[in-house]
């Protein structure tokens, strides 16, 4: 009989969950205004919420805290980081900043412009997540996704559903002088379409059209190792190699990166820049100092960068990765086998259950995979994310609701955190819903939302039922 490979770690600490009644939790996400993210944690039984910030540090982590430099400048934590960073992606610059769209706010500053420069200028992509978009938008420029079509299609079988339609961006190139365009965006996985990965084969492709048509290439890369499992595994000719080298390759296409580190950093608060260019790292440190704090500290304790740079090691452990992958694997087969609807293949940190096909009868108008994300809390106390048409936002100019291609329930499993038997208990309420899902007839209306990013402060009620 072959061994089932267990978890790489031992449990070491334990937080307690309150078992919640539905009672309870119906009258919490009222009182939340039928926002999941107005909702205490101690009123969540399972939080799949975000994989941002909620893993659990290793015991070397923990070590690395206690050493913490807290220097202000030249701070000892900070050359370990950079040292890290320098081994792993190859880049000799690097800011460190307080999270990912920090790093987003300060590397835009830098490409872009500050206030109204961004007014005409286009940042290509694939499948912006919701912070590049808000920080591209708040600019006055326009986030152009270039993700290749069967990424909007959940059931078609594709192994890089992230990657970039060359088509789509080459077209963007010809079409738009090379001053509107500062910079394009890769973003792996990428987020928006699944936690789907890039291919090797795609990175290098977009690379070079970008030194073809002068466009800097930045890799978003919170969920980077992850990315570079999925070409392990999926992608001929790389089988044989190890996820620190193919990590190396793939950021040797690329002129820089921004990361949040609460992904696959594997810490609970940070993010950086890695720059190849000397002059473009010394103009961003300019916006890094007035943002974030001073170059050897930007928006980081000492002890946090630290915990950093030995989990930064740790996410390219290739025992750590499958483990980690296979236990997402595990909720979307037992979602599948019940007949509920998941972008396929399953990605890298989340399940994306579709929320079209699991409520058919709610018009597009009423925020369906919001809807999804309120039933599931009620039934059992499990908090995903949507993202469908309250992330995707209003447009800019029109103003006018942006209707996605699909409707989602991100259910986001942090490192390290959780058991099969949780995956368990959430697969069960989903099929418990599943099974009165036609009776679910109406979703939500908006009673105030912010400008812009309003699906993480937007109040709802519900459409009559």
């Amino acid at each position: 009989m072959q061994l089932p490979i267990p978890e790489p770690y031992r449990i070491k600490m334990v937080e307690p969950i309150y078992p919640s009644t539905r009672k309870e939790r119906e009258q919490w996400i009222r009182e939340a205004k039928y926002n999941l993210f107005n909702l205490r944690s101690e009123q969540v039984i399972i939080d799949l919420l975000t994989d941002s910030g909620t893993g659990a540090m290793s015991s070397a982590q923990w070590a690395e805290i206690m050493l913490g430099d807290e220097s202000y400048a030249g701070a000892s934590s900070y050359y370990k980081l950079k040292q890290t960073i320098k081994d792993i992606f190859g880049f000799d610059y690097f800011l460190p900043t307080h999270q990912g769209r920090a790093a987003e706010n300060v590397l835009f500053s830098t490409l872009i412009g500050v206030g109204n420069a961004g007014v005409g200028k286009l940042v290509p992509g694939n499948s912006h997540f919701d912070t590049t978009k808000g920080h591209i938008e708040f600019r006055g420029a326009h986030a152009i996704d270039c993700t290749i079509n069967e990424a909007f299609d959940t059931q078609v079988e594709h192994p890089f559903k992230g990657n970039v339609d060359l088509e789509k961006l080459e077209k963007v190139f010809k079409t738009y002088p090379r001053e509107q365009i500062p910079v394009c965006m890769l973003t792996i996985t990428c987020n928006s379409s699944g936690g789907q990965p890039v291919s090797m084969e795609n990175v290098k492709a977009v690379s070079g059209l970008c030194k073809k048509y002068k466009v800097p290439l930045y890799i978003d890369s919170a969920r980077f190792a992850e990315n570079a499992y999925f070409i392990k595994i999926r992608e001929p000719g790389y089988q044989n190699k190890t996820i620190p080298e193919i990590v190396r390759e793939l950021y040797s296409y690329a002129d820089g990166m921004t990361m949040s580190s609460k992904k696959d950093g594997i810490v609970n608060i940070g993010g950086f820049i890695g720059f190849r260019d000397e002059e473009t790292f010394k103009k961003a440190s300019t916006f890094n100092i007035m943002f974030e704090g001073f170059n050897t500290y930007g928006g980081m304790a000492g002890r946090d960068m630290g915990a950093l740079s030995v989990g930064l090691r740790e996410a390219t452990q290739f025992e750590y990765l499958e483990s980690r992958i296979n236990q997402v694997a595990y909720l979307g087969k037992k979602l599948t086998d019940a007949g509920i609807v998941v972008q396929r293949p399953y990605g890298g940190h989340a399940i994306f259950v579709d929320a079209k096909r699991f409520f058919p009868n709610v018009p597009k108008e009423e925020f369906i995979a919001q809807t999804l994300g309120i039933e599931l809390y009620k039934e059992g106390g499990i908090r995903g994310v949507e993202i469908g048409t309250l992330l995707a936002d209003r447009d800019p100019e029109t103003r006018q609701e942006r209707y996605p291609a699909l409707e989602l329930l991100r259910l986001a499993i942090p490192r390290r955190t959780y058991t099969n038997a949780h995956m368990d208990y959430v697969a069960a309420a989903l099929i418990n819903l599943k099974e009165r899902s036609a009776e679910i007839k109406h979703g939500y209306r908006i009673i105030r939302e912010a400008p812009i990013m309003r699906h993480f402060t937007v109040e709802l009620e519900p459409v009559q039922q």
